[in-house]
């Protein structure tokens, strides 16, 4: 079948890609900041799968080629399997992987579960700090500074974007304490809209899902939990994350943040993109076919979502600059150092919007 069958690529072609990471950079293992949502644990996943399968695959040889240490090779010699289960194959995924969750107080019990359970699935060291105090410090010296209180009403992205940021010295400094290469959790998606804090969830030496976009993403994740890559077979604890909406946890839980409310719905947003990057149809058109294959969406929805990608795209190319080396894995990549380019500063397609807008308003479509 095609749909899985691209999933196994995926699942092979990106742990494939990390293990080779690992090995040709040096390094001593993976750090990842586990937030309970879907991203973070499909690279916590996607580490424990590669390390399963060089183990099955090529045993002692190769995974001492990956500088991992006696106590690794002494694990490979009990193994007996290859699913997440194998205590010899945890034996060695607790070598290799670290796993953080960094709670403020806006974060859930859920989330902090999830991220604990993905971890304890795979075998993964894991760990928690509590980061609200340096949150509450950061705001505090800035308050002196400007001379107020800080509010949501007010303050709402910069209170979002220091909580992200607090979070990345920590781990930093972990990889750097264990020789391990700290991975970025953000994917396509987000990248192609800049729903990523710059120095905060971006932070990373290597980004393995930001080739592929989290509609994508959160369907492989259904998979992994009933059924998985072949040889390793399916991750249940996998449910506690699949059965979650994506959010940043950022604003207070009363608020009921979630990406979907921030952006748009991922399945037009990936829509938009492939339209938009890819085809480099113009918004019009681009708002024409969503009318078609998005019925259950009103036209002046999707009008204002085709513009707000737009807008967002243009903004956001600076982050895209910066984001760690990610891989190509489809037909589309939006790394602007090897196939996307795009100006930092540009006119932010106001012709274009333009167009789009006159044609819906001559339909009286506004919004």
């Amino acid at each position: 079948e095609p749909g899985i069958r691209k999933k196994e690529e995926f699942t092979r072609a990106v742990s494939l890609g990390l293990m080779d990471s690992l090995r040709k950079s040096r390094s001593r293992g993976f750090v990842v900041s586990a937030s309970g949502g879907a991203d973070s644990s499909a690279v916590i996943c996607l580490v424990a799968i590669g390390i399963a399968m060089i183990a099955r695959e090529h045993g002692s040889d190769a995974v001492k080629r990956l500088g991992l240490g006696d106590a690794v090779v002494s694990n490979l010699r009990k193994l007996s399997g290859s699913s997440y289960s194998d205590p010899s194959v945890q034996a060695i995924v607790a070598e290799v992987l670290t796993c953080v969750y960094q709670s403020t107080v806006n974060s859930s019990t859920t989330t902090r579960e999830a991220a604990r359970g993905i971890a304890s699935a795979v075998g993964a060291k894991f760990h928690e700090f509590d980061v609200e105090s340096l949150v509450q410090k950061y705001e505090e010296l800035a308050e002196a500074v400007i001379g107020r209180k800080l509010s949501w009403e007010s303050d709402d992205i910069a209170r979002q974007n220091i909580q992200a940021r607090v979070r990345a010295p920590g781990v930093w400094l972990l990889a750097n304490l264990y020789n391990a290469m700290l991975v970025a959790t953000s994917n396509r998606s987000e990248a192609a809209v800049g729903y990523a804090t710059m120095d905060g969830d971006t932070a990373g030496g290597i980004a393995p899902i930001a080739g592929i976009d989290k509609a994508f993403l959160r369907e492989w994740l259904t998979w992994i939990e009933h059924e998985g890559p072949q040889d390793v077979g399916p991750l249940s604890t996998m449910g506690a994350i699949n059965k979650q909406q994506p959010t940043a946890e950022l604003r207070p839980t009363h608020d009921g943040q979630t990406d979907e409310s921030d952006l748009m719905p991922y399945d037009v947003l990936d829509r938009i993109e492939r339209f938009a990057i890819r085809d480099q149809q113009m918004p019009v058109v681009i708002w024409e076919q969503l009318i078609n294959e998005f019925p259950q969406h009103d036209a002046e929805r999707l009008g204002y979502w085709t513009e707000r990608f737009f807008l967002l795209w243009s903004r956001n190319q600076w982050k895209r600059e910066r984001l760690a080396p990610s891989f190509h894995l489809d037909d589309e990549s939006l790394d602007p150092k090897s196939w996307c380019r795009f100006p930092i500063l540009s006119g932010g397609f106001s012709r274009e919007l333009q167009e789009l807008r006159k044609n819906a308003s001559a339909r009286d479509i506004q919004w």
